[in-house]
């Protein structure tokens, strides 16, 4: 007799799927708010903090195609929340920068990122909540838990 077949939620990655998409939605609600989506949020928490300066290394940061920043980047200058500036250091490169509007909201934008994991992850302990994230990153096959430099290349 066959063993009988695995069912949906018999699957981690249908469970890893769900929660995904609940962090997400509520993230996405919240920050619908401010006009922004967690695509735009991405962008501008990146820059922000200057892990990338360039469309090029953003979308190597957040690991998305090069094409898909750039509108969001068109978005982002739309609102008034970025800019393109030429880097004086070659002529062919734009740098990335936040507008003033762009670098009064992105703190805010921090809080409610940071109030979101809080209510999907307060509930673990920090060494379990460091853990978790330690083993999804492994299985993602990111293994550097800091934020890597920017890289200087040309967008």
């Amino acid at each position: 007799m066959t063993a009988p077949s695995s069912g949906l939620r018999d699957h981690l990655g249908y469970w890893l799927r769900r929660l995904s998409d609940e962090v997400h939605a509520r993230f996405e609600k919240q920050l619908a708010e401010h006009g922004v989506t967690v695509a735009q949020w991405a962008v501008l928490i990146t820059v922000y903090r200057g892990d990338a300066t360039t469309t090029r290394e953003v979308a190597r940061y957040i690991d998305i195609d090069v094409g898909a920043v750039s509108r969001l980047v068109d978005r982002l200058i739309a609102k008034g929340l970025m800019s393109r500036e030429p880097d004086p250091a070659s002529r062919r490169t734009l740098r990335l920068a936040l507008t003033d509007a762009g670098r009064d909201l992105t703190p805010h934008l921090v809080e409610i990122a940071d109030r979101n994991d809080a209510h999907f992850f307060a509930h673990l302990d920090s060494g379990r909540r460091l853990q978790l994230e330690e083993w999804i990153r492994h299985l993602v096959g990111d293994t550097h838990p800091e934020s890597p430099a920017p890289r200087k290349t040309a967008s």
